[in-house]
């Protein structure tokens, strides 16, 4: 691959999403954080704006008249989002947040087990964990004997073999996440789900970062459930509401945490003692949707739809890949590459290890380039598709290179978690 400046601006100039960074407001010179945190669109704010000023016009009239109907926006934004999880309108919903949604969604199909195994990662984001214990502990059984641990053979990777291997029909349940969040590996959803089927297991897994840059195909596949964030590469807003997927087969189980907002939609306000959930996702909404947490996704969404998705995810494979090789033709052997070089084997973002990476990762800021560290040596750039050009991605690198041929970094003196 030509990794000359030249030819990144040629790169940029054939680019069809050239556009869409148009719409976006990036906070920094060359911000490659968005597996974390994603910037404010145009369309996000004016998404807010909106509801704001619908509160100011309707007040308590809002619930049934504003523009979608507040009532149903859970719902709302549910059929926006089943189409990138690849899943049918009624089994997605937005609601809460991931953590409660991982709780919910696990204790559901925890429910009436008499003696429970989950199989979960060491590589994980701990949330997914923390959740899946407390459901085992609130259920009175020891997590550790209940857990079943597929242990990563490189420190960076999990391998599906490895997860076949520990499944037997004593597991009850498969909890992993799509991608990791260190090193970026994009798991086999389609092996791993019908290898937890073969034993009877439910399924689910944690999209928090792959969706709105990885397609999925979730009911086809026969996913038993699914958690997201609408942070990362959805672009909508710090504390922004989460999603989550149900397949069908699942909607007439009681939620574990039953809350009023999931009761069925047409007796709702009828104010009934007695619960009775929604027979579709809204069912796992527990309390009254945030709008103003919702509606930065509804514009956010807009972007993304326009765009395409299969699209967004060609020109992350690029990226991705221009990065890879611009690390391996620019950088020294101090630095090497910590996700996987296949690109089918990839989500959005890249880990680049240096033994210094907390370090250097403090000298990129003060550059104006915003990625992030993750302990113990790793440096995540994350090129997004639809605000961040070729030529970013070769600055990113030039810059990186100055700052480990200067030793610029050395002058950092980490005091505290810099995560």
């Amino acid at each position: 691959m030509d990794t000359t400046r030249e030819a990144a601006r040629e790169r940029d100039a054939a680019d069809p999403l050239a556009e869409y960074r148009d719409r976006f407001d990036v906070p920094d010179d060359y911000y490659v954080d968005g597996n974390s945190l994603g910037p404010l669109s145009d369309d996000a704010e004016d998404a807010l704006a909106r509801v704001v000023e619908e509160w100011r016009d309707l007040g308590i009239r809002g619930w049934t008249d504003a523009n979608p109907p507040w009532f149903r926006y859970g719902e709302h934004l549910g059929d926006r989002l089943a189409p990138l999880v690849g899943a049918r309108d009624h089994e997605v919903v937005a609601a809460n947040s991931t953590t409660v949604n991982i709780h919910t969604l696990v204790g559901t199909l925890l429910n009436g087990l008499d003696d429970p195994l989950v199989l979960v990662d060491e590589l994980n984001f701990p949330t997914d964990t923390y959740a899946v214990r407390a459901q085992l502990r609130n259920r009175g059984f020891d997590p550790d004997a209940h857990t079943v641990v597929v242990e990563s053979s490189d420190g960076r990777t999990i391998d599906e073999a490895d997860v076949e291997a520990a499944l037997t029909d004593d597991v009850d349940l498969v909890f992993l996440p799509s991608v990791l969040y260190r090193s970026g590996q994009l798991l086999d959803l389609e092996r791993i789900t019908e290898a937890a089927h073969a034993h009877d297991a439910y399924v689910g897994f944690d999209l928090a970062h792959s969706v709105g840059v990885v397609p999925h195909d979730l009911h086809a596949l026969g996913v038993d459930f699914a958690v997201w964030c609408s942070y990362k590469y959805l672009n909508a807003g710090p504390g922004s509401i989460a999603g989550l997927y149900v397949h069908e087969r699942h909607h007439e189980q009681t939620p574990a945490l039953a809350g009023w907002w999931g009761h069925e939609k047409d007796t709702q306000f009828e104010m009934r003692d007695t619960y009775t959930h929604a027979e579709t996702a809204g069912a796992w909404q527990i309390g009254t949707v945030p709008v103003f947490a919702a509606a930065p996704l509804d514009g956010s969404l807009d972007v993304v739809h326009d765009a395409d998705i299969d699209a967004i995810r060609e020109k992350s494979l690029a990226l991705t890949d221009y990065l890879i090789d611009l690390v391996d033709d620019r950088l020294d052997d101090d630095f090497s590459i910590g996700s996987p070089r296949d690109p089918e084997r990839r989500g959005g973002h890249v880990a680049i290890e240096h033994p210094d990476a907390a370090r250097i990762t403090e000298a990129m800021k003060d550059r104006g380039i915003v990625g992030d560290f993750r302990p113990p040596n790793v440096f995540r750039v994350c090129p997004s598709p639809l605000y961040t050009r070729f030529e970013d991605v070769y600055d990113v690198i030039e810059e990186l290179r100055d700052v480990a041929e200067t030793e610029g970094y050395r002058e950092y003196a980490l005091d505290g978690d810099v995560t």
